[in-house]
């Protein structure tokens, strides 16, 4: 009865591992290197998943629609999205990095508003700001002579909103994506829950080449060298795939299909108050209360816009 609800809690736990394996990668390999490595990784292992399943190691059903469309998700998604958001990650830490997150699912409702025609109603539009004034709880705090300054790196809050409004623009494509598939009335019922890992392959092969790309344009690619020698960076590295863009997105694109998405979205979005604890038991930094403050509000803010 609640397997949606179920799936999307997984999800958030799940993140919250990739959270934390993906920051000590960056730190140890680099953003790119790990982007790269983490998207042939995770080919690898969803065509083996595809082939098990289905016997075919590459989706079947798709139309140049549904490769347009998830293609399109891969590179907003992964290759704008989560450049951001390993970026993020090196500048303010994956906590904070994960709290900028909470913009993904009002970003996700505003392109549903402009791509699907989805409600857009004025609760929405307060949810957004409820959002971001958790968000800048958090972030902002006042200096000598009661100036308002920022707490982190400008340069890691770019990264972070960058991450959140590439996360929430690529969802929306993704579901574009997988209801252009072309499946026939007698497939078997196992294409159900085939079909949110054909089309995380997807994105997965369009985010490889536009991360490799990028690396072959600036130059970086000796990078991928010293990257597979580091034995602990690309351990991190591994994890972080199975717990991310194998397991979370595709069951984040799983529980969609077993309850509303505004529901999914908002439980998925508990990721930034569950790394809390994990990230000061590992980091040993010191948690203020308006940050956990900021934190709940956000979260607030992303229930109220699902209402």
């Amino acid at each position: 009865m609640f397997l949606g609800q179920a799936i999307s809690l997984g999800v958030a736990c799940l993140w919250t591992a990739t959270a934390l394996f993906a920051s000590e990668a960056t730190h140890r390999i680099g953003s790119l290197p790990s982007n790269v490595i983490r998207m042939v990784l995770s080919i690898i292992f969803l065509a083996v998943t595809l082939l098990i399943a289905t016997g075919s190691p590459m989706p079947l059903y798709t139309t140049g629609k549904v490769w347009l469309w998830l293609s399109l998700s891969g590179l907003i998604g992964y290759v704008f999205g989560d450049y951001c958001l390993f970026n993020s990650y090196l500048y303010i830490g994956s906590r904070f990095g994960q709290l900028f997150m909470t913009l993904a699912p009002p970003t996700a409702a505003l392109f549903g508003w402009m791509l699907l025609g989805e409600r857009l109603s004025l609760l929405s539009l307060l949810a957004m700001i409820i959002t971001l004034s958790g968000i800048s709880i958090s972030i902002l705090s006042k200096g000598e002579g009661g100036k308002i300054h920022t707490q982190l790196p400008l340069k890691g809050i770019l990264y972070g909103i960058g991450s959140g409004v590439g996360q929430g623009a690529g969802l929306v494509l993704s579901k574009i994506g997988m209801m252009s598939y072309d499946i026939p009335s007698d497939s078997t019922p196992m294409m159900t829950y085939i079909l949110p890992f054909s089309s995380t392959m997807i994105r997965a092969i369009a985010g490889f080449a536009g991360f490799f790309l990028i690396m072959l344009l600036t130059k970086q690619t000796h990078l991928l060298r010293s990257a597979f020698h580091n034995r602990k960076g690309f351990s991190f590295i591994t994890l972080a795939t199975i717990f991310g863009p194998f397991l979370g997105v595709s069951l984040s694109l799983m529980a969609v299909q077993y309850t509303e998405s505004g529901i999914a979205s908002t439980i998925m979005a508990l990721t930034p108050v569950l790394i809390i604890l994990p990230h000061h038991l590992i980091y040993h930094d010191k948690i203020q209360l308006k940050e956990i403050l900021g934190t709940v509000i956000s979260l607030v803010g992303v229930a109220l816009f699902f209402l």
